[in-house]
């Protein structure tokens, strides 16, 4: 399984729309064979500050779904709302839910 975490800043006079965005880049990423999770955390001491935890069965289901439209949107349409580049960090998965073999 392969993880990818990403750590977001977002103007403040951006939160709604950046949210707004997010999760609907969320619902359809949520729709991809590949995909296994998406959640989108805000951080609790920060609320300009974001958390996009993505799971997928293989990398190469992440690298598909970098070339989807829905993907291609949000990234063009949340570029403006950060406060500086974000910051993604990927993982490969050793435990995954109830512990199953996180390589799906």
């Amino acid at each position: 399984m392969y993880v990818v975490a990403v750590t977001i800043w977002v103007k403040p006079e951006s939160l709604q729309p950046f949210i707004e965005s997010t999760l609907e880049n969320a619902r359809n990423t949520r729709r991809e064979p590949g995909n296994l999770r998406f959640d989108v955390l805000q951080a609790e001491d920060d609320p300009a500050r974001f958390l996009l935890y993505e799971a997928y069965r293989a990398k190469d289901e992440f690298l598909k779904h970098q070339q989807t439209p829905h993907y291609l949107l949000w990234k063009q349409t949340v570029t403006d709302f950060m406060s500086q580049p974000r910051q993604g960090i990927k993982h490969r998965s050793l435990f995954f839910g109830d512990g199953n073999d996180p390589r799906v």
